[in-house]
């Protein structure tokens, strides 16, 4: 399969220690299935930073590693409690490893998402009241690569960048 990663400067080494901490699933890797998704992230990623220019990078990943034994993965399927409690952990984590997923793979939390998670960790809503807000919201999967082992499964495609 073909994953994209949208970024504001081009490089050729996936270098963990770069990543930022307290993201969704932890600190790691970041790419989706869906190209346009990773411009959009290139896009917002190079106004924010200032500098740069949107680059959506390509990786090839042999699916079938998902399902096995030589990685810890987790997948899932849509929202649920778990998921936003997994998510709730590791934006709570103050840059500390709280999971040994190689791989994790679950929906993105969107801002839309990110307003309902805030209602949560304000005590507005309950975290059944968010799991139904989010249940019908549409949001696009994103893939987290967090070891060297699961980075090493990444083939760059330079066939296509831009």
């Amino acid at each position: 399969m073909k994953l994209y990663h949208g970024t504001n400067i081009d490089f050729s080494r996936i270098l963990l220690s770069k990543c930022k901490p307290n993201k969704d699933f932890g600190c790691g890797f970041y790419l989706t299935n869906i190209r346009s998704q990773a411009q959009e992230m290139a896009i917002r990623r190079t106004e924010f930073m200032g500098n740069g220019t949107p680059i959506v990078q390509e990786y090839l990943f042999d699916e079938n590693l998902l399902n096995s034994s030589d990685l810890k993965v987790k997948i899932f399927d849509g929202v649920s409690k778990e998921w936003a409690e997994f998510i709730l952990m590791n934006r709570k984590a103050r840059g500390k490893k709280l999971h040994d997923y190689d791989i994790v793979v679950g929906p993105v939390a969107d801002d839309g998402v990110v307003y309902q998670l805030n209602l949560y960790m304000q005590r507005l809503i309950t975290l059944d009241d968010l799991v139904r807000e989010l249940t019908y919201k549409h949001l696009n999967n994103q893939y987290f690569f967090g070891s060297e082992k699961a980075i090493n499964t990444l083939k760059r495609d330079e066939t296509k960048q831009k």
